[in-house]
């Protein structure tokens, strides 16, 4: 009888070590925080991964740490996710973007990714019009609250947006 205690009390501590192992390693899963930056020796032979917005924003983690590079169409100038603290990028120094979901045919800009560009490049592209056809490289940089963060290293305007009036007829 003893020896059965003995064996069922050394399984339950070998459960319980497992247990807090396990629970250990899934909490980490969740990467809010800005992830640390590949070194230097790897960043002269990256990888760009051409991808659509939609398929960051479904798969954020996929693509955490990687540069990527997409075609969009702006939607405005924005101030979303900026100086959230997880994944922080400073107001002083960025400004974010919105760009439109190509899912539907309604205008709806895609805010499930945070787009973040340095001030100083942003003064270069104020005349950014709502459907403007850019090109965005940059690096995805965290998956905070389930969302694509990214870093963007390069803006290009592919194609202007026809003009409109105030009635918005073209």
């Amino acid at each position: 009888m003893k020896y059965f205690k003995y064996i069922k009390s050394i399984m339950l501590v070998a459960f319980s070590a497992m247990v807090l192992t396990t629970s250990a390693a899934y909490l980490d899963t969740a990467t809010a925080a800005p992830a640390a930056a590949p070194p230097a020796a790897n960043t002269a032979a990256k990888t760009v991964y051409q991808v659509s917005p939609l398929t960051v924003v479904n798969s954020p983690k996929s693509y955490l740490n990687k540069t990527v590079l997409m075609k969009a169409k702006f939607d405005k100038f924005a101030t979303l996710g900026l100086d959230y603290k997880p994944a922080f990028k400073s107001s002083d120094d960025y400004i974010s973007f919105l760009i439109k979901r190509d899912d539907t045919k309604y205008d709806i800009p895609l805010s499930e990714m945070k787009l973040f560009l340095k001030r100083d490049e942003a003064e270069k592209f104020i005349d950014l019009k709502t459907n403007d056809e850019i090109e965005i490289k940059g690096v995805v940089f965290s998956d905070a609250l389930g969302d694509a963060w990214v870093d963007v290293q390069q803006l290009t305007v592919k194609t202007k947006a026809p003009e409109t009036d105030k009635n918005g007829v073209k």
